[in-house]
This record gives structure tokens, C-alpha cells and sequence, in this order.
């Protein structure tokens, strides 16, 4: 059997249902450790996961919403600000382990960079921030209540755009 094939693209509005269950399954599954089962911070972190927030985004302007296609699965989603902000780094419970993540945080930064950002931000779920950390992400600041969840904000610096000798 080949390897799986994985890429990563723009998400387009009709992508919207896709992304939204892999948001879902992956917060419902792979996030306990924020949520703790509790179905009242479960539904408040979902909330703005659904298919037309999600169609939104892919729309907006001020953002880039991207999708990891592994074998034609949706895999996992990302998105991220032109304000240097990492907003979500999501990956399908069914493609945990398989690269997915770090593909997605490669590219959050490289687009972020692209945009002429030296330095990026993101804030960090408890599930979450082992991973940032071993990505070369830093706490940086005190924690935070996002969606009722305790969160702790996060920055690297992702280069300087070139210059004239660079």
C-alpha cells in the first residue's frame, strides 16, 4: 500500500460542511482535557463551527482558511488572521498522528509570514499546547477564558521578510 497523500489548500464556502464535522469530532474527541465532557463548554466551543460560519470565513477577506486533504478526506482544518493570528489548528480524529497537524501549523506560518509578519500569536487549548511548544511556540502571558476553557496565550517569531540582502 502507497503512503497517503497529503495536501494542503485554500477551503472554498462549499467545503463549509466538511470542515465543520472535522471541527466537531475533533474538539468532541480529542479535546477532554479542555471540555471534560461537559456538554455546556463542548456547545459553547462549537458554536461558531457550523457550516455557515464556516462558509463565512472561507469568504472573509481578513482571513485564510485552509484544509489538509489526506487520500481526499478532509483531514484537518487551520485558519489564520492577516493580523498575525493563528485562530484554530484542527486535526480529524481518523488522521491524529499522520502529520496533518504539523502540516497545517507549517503552513499557517509560512501564509502568515508571506503576509510580511516577523512574529505570530495564537491562544492555546491544554490539548493543544504541548504540541505549540514542541513547534517552537512560547507562553506568553497569563491564562486566558476562551469559550469558558482556560487558554494560555502563545508567540513565535516566524522570520523577517526578506530584505534587500536577504
Amino acid at each position: 500500500m502507497s503512503p497517503a497523500t497529503l495536501t494542503i489548500r485554500a477551503a472554498e464556502p462549499s467545503d463549509a460542511p466538511a470542515l465543520s464535522l472535522v471541527l466537531c469530532a475533533s474538539i468532541r474527541t480529542l479535546c477532554s482535557a479542555d471540555h471534560r465532557g461537559d456538554e455546556d463548554a463542548i456547545a459553547r466551543w462549537t458554536a461558531n463551527k457550523t457550516p455557515e460560519h464556516l462558509a463565512a470565513w472561507a469568504e472573509d477577506p481578513r482571513l485564510r482558511l485552509f484544509l489538509a486533504d489526506r487520500d481526499g478526506d478532509v483531514a484537518g482544518v487551520g485558519c489564520v488572521s492577516t493580523e498575525a493570528e493563528v485562530l484554530l489548528i484542527y486535526v480529524s480524529p481518523d488522521h491524529r498522528f499522520c502529520g496533518v497537524s504539523r502540516a497545517l501549523l507549517d503552513h499557517a506560518e509560512a501564509t502568515l509570514a508571506a503576509l510580511g509578519h516577523q512574529s505570530a500569536k495564537l491562544t492555546s487549548t491544554i490539548t493543544a499546547r504541548r504540541f505549540y511548544a514542541a513547534n517552537g511556540w512560547q507562553i506568553d502571558g497569563a491564562p486566558v477564558d476562551d469559550f469558558g476553557l482556560e487558554c494560555r496565550p502563545m508567540v513565535k517569531d516566524i522570520g523577517s521578510p526578506a530584505g534587500p540582502n536577504g
